[in-house]
C-alpha cells in the first residue's frame, strides 16, 4: 500500500475548512481482490501488533471514531479490527447519555471507558459529541442540569475543547496514545446510502426517521466540526480527516494510521528476569523427563 497517510492529519493549530478537505481520493487498490490482499496483510500485521502492546503492557492505545450517519463507522472498525485478540480490546458505542451520566460533568462517562495498559480502547462516538451535536441541539445543554450561569453561551465551546485537549494531553503524559478519526463523506453519498438502508431489508433496521431528520442540519454540523477539529487536533492527539465516500480505502487509511502509531511505540515482549530464565530450565528439564 502506498499512500501518505500524513495528507488526512490535521496539524496542530490549522484552521480546517471541510469543504477543501475531499471526500473521495484515488484508490490505493486497484480491484476488489487487492483491495481484500491488503486489508488483510494490515490486519495481521495489526494483530502481531497488538500481542506485542498487550504483552508489553506499557501503552494504552485509544481510537475514536466519529463522522455523519452512514459514514461507515461500524464497518471500519468491523473490518480493520477483525484480526484483534478480544481479550485486548474493547470498544464502547456511546448514545444519549443516561439519567446518571446527567448528572456528572461532560466527560464522566467517557472517562469510565478509557482503556487500560495493554489494551486498545474503541469510542464509537465519543465525548466530542458534547461539541458536536450538543451545540447543533443547545436544548440537550439544558437537561444537562449545569448552574445557571457556568453555561457562557459566546464562551462554552471553547472552554469545553479546553477541557478535552487538557485531558487528552494528560492521558498522553501517562501513556496513553490517542488517534481520531472522522470519517468525511459527502452529503451525496450519505443519500445514496440512506436509500440503500431502505431498499434493503437487511439494513433497514439502520434506518429511521431521526436519520433524515438530522440530514437537515448538514450544515450546521459541517461548522461544529469544522471549528471542533481546528481546536482539537494536537501534535499528541491528531484528528485524521479520512475520505469516506470509498468505504474500502477508507480503511486501508485508518488501518495503515493505525498501523503506523504502533509501530512508533516500538514495542518488544518483555525479556524474562535470570531468576525465571532458571525457573524455565528447571521446567524444561522435568518436562523433558
Amino acid at each position: 500500500m502506498k499512500t501518505n497517510v500524513k495528507d488526512f492529519r490535521v496539524s496542530a493549530g490549522k484552521k480546517v475548512k471541510l469543504d477543501k478537505w475531499p471526500t473521495q481520493v484515488k484508490p490505493v487498490y486497484k480491484s476488489k481482490k487487492k483491495y481484500k490482499e491488503l486489508l488483510e496483510k494490515q490486519v495481521e500485521e495489526l494483530s502481531e501488533q497488538q500481542q506485542l502492546h498487550y504483552a508489553s503492557n506499557r501503552y494504552a492505545v485509544l481510537l475514536i471514531f466519529q463522522a455523519m450517519d452512514a459514514a461507515g463507522k461500524d464497518g471500519a472498525i468491523r473490518h480493520v479490527m477483525s484480526g484483534v485478540n478480544p481479550q485486548g480490546c474493547q470498544v464502547f458505542s456511546f448514545k444519549h447519555p443516561t439519567a446518571d451520566e446527567l448528572e456528572h460533568d461532560f466527560l464522566w462517562r467517557t472517562t469510565q471507558a478509557l482503556p487500560e495498559r495493554g489494551q486498545i480502547g474503541i469510542f464509537n462516538r465519543s465525548y466530542y459529541e458534547e461539541v458536536l451535536i450538543v451545540r447543533v441541539h443547545p436544548e440537550i445543554l439544558q437537561a444537562e442540569s449545569i448552574p445557571d450561569g457556568l453555561p457562557n453561551e459566546k464562551t462554552i465551546w471553547q472552554e469545553r475543547y479546553r477541557s478535552i485537549v487538557d485531558m487528552e494531553e494528560h492521558l498522553h503524559r501517562n501513556g496513553t496514545r490517542i488517534i481520531k478519526f472522522f470519517l468525511h463523506l459527502s452529503e451525496e453519498e450519505q443519500r445514496k446510502r440512506f436509500l440503500e438502508r431502505i431498499d434493503a431489508p437487511d439494513k433497514n433496521w439502520k434506518f429511521s426517521l431521526a436519520d433524515i431528520e438530522e440530514r437537515k442540519f448538514w450544515k450546521q454540523y459541517m461548522q461544529a466540526y469544522e471549528e471542533c477539529l481546528s481546536a482539537t487536533s494536537t501534535n499528541n492527539a491528531p484528528w485524521y480527516v479520512v475520505p469516506a465516500d470509498d468505504k474500502e480505502n477508507a480503511r486501508l487509511i485508518i488501518s495503515q494510521i493505525v498501523l503506523d502509531t504502533f509501530k512508533s511505540l516500538k514495542l518488544a515482549y518483555p525479556k524474562a528476569s535470570s531468576e525465571h530464565q532458571r525457573e524455565l530450565r528447571l521446567i524444561r528439564k522435568q518436562l523433558v523427563k
